[in-house]
């Protein structure tokens, strides 16, 4: 079984130019200058969430018009889709508080592996920003750093949906690489979260402080040594957990995401018949 939305080439130009936009948000300050006034992200932050929400519309446009100029080739995103999608999204963001600020750990992550894995990269970078957004909004945790912790997840379901394996892999094999892939995920995700906090947090005379204009070497040596001595409690209790929910119920819950992909018959070409024949 292939992915239910795969991939087409107007969906990979609107993720490359969505995931490239964040790059260079998360990024641009280890190139910045001795003499540039760094004041955080709350300027700017305003400024990448007005971007991300048209780019990620254009995924979906994307989607759904590769669908409908595939006839009854490989299908985009249609109603039903769209619908789960924020079924999905309502689940992960109602997970995302029953572990927040709990030592890190957060029980929406193994949903989202799981449902970038079933559903395909494309919806699944959808799903994670949109699932990060909407537990923002049920948590009263927006700030600066939304913009970036919606790009984070999706980058996380992104990267389920390319996993190998995804038609014919199955069973516990399928459930250690997904637990494998959940673990690095969890840990990337922290670290990726750091990097968009760290040149304004990090104390201004501390040794593992960002120094503007300093070698890019030099300031990923402190960036790595500011993840192990602040966010590592947090990210390793978070990829623990995503491993034993992927170990324990992955099984029920990837049987359940593909049965509703199979009843929804996503796949299926859809056609109209004039009445009486």
């Amino acid at each position: 079984m292939s992915s239910p939305v795969p991939l087409g080439r107007r969906s990979v130009a609107a993720l490359s130019l969505v995931s490239f936009v964040g790059v260079t948000a998360f990024g641009w300050p280890l190139l910045a200058s001795t003499k540039s006034a760094l004041v955080g992200h709350s300027a700017d932050a305003p400024w990448l969430f007005a971007l991300l929400l048209p780019l990620l519309l254009a995924v979906v446009i994307a989607q759904i018009s590769e669908g409908r100029s595939a006839g009854g080739g490989a299908p985009g995103l249609d109603a039903k889709s769209v619908a789960l999608l924020g079924v999905l999204a309502a689940a992960g963001a109602a997970l995302r508080p029953l572990g927040a600020g709990t030592a890190g750990l957060e029980p929406m992550f193994f949903l989202m592996v799981l449902s970038g894995r079933v559903l395909g990269p494309g919806f699944g970078f959808v799903l994670g920003a949109l699932s990060m957004f909407a537990s923002a909004l049920l948590t009263g945790g927006v700030g600066p750093w939304l913009p970036f912790q919606m790009l984070a997840m999706g980058w996380v379901c992104l990267g389920s949906g390319l996993l190998p394996g995804a038609a014919g892999l199955r069973g516990r094999r399928e459930l250690i690489l997904l637990a494998g892939y959940g673990a690095v995920a969890s840990v990337l995700y922290g670290t990726i979260m750091n990097l968009q906090g760290w040149p304004y947090i990090g104390g201004l005379s501390s040794s593992i402080s960002f120094v503007p204009g300093d070698p890019l070497p030099a300031n990923l040596l402190r960036f790595a040594t500011y993840c192990l001595t602040t966010s590592l409690g947090w990210d390793l209790p978070r990829a623990a957990l995503t491993v034993v929910l992927c170990l324990t119920v992955g099984t029920p819950v990837l049987r359940a995401l593909r049965r509703t992909t199979r009843r929804a018959a996503f796949a299926a070409p859809v056609a109209f018949r004039p009445p009486g024949e």
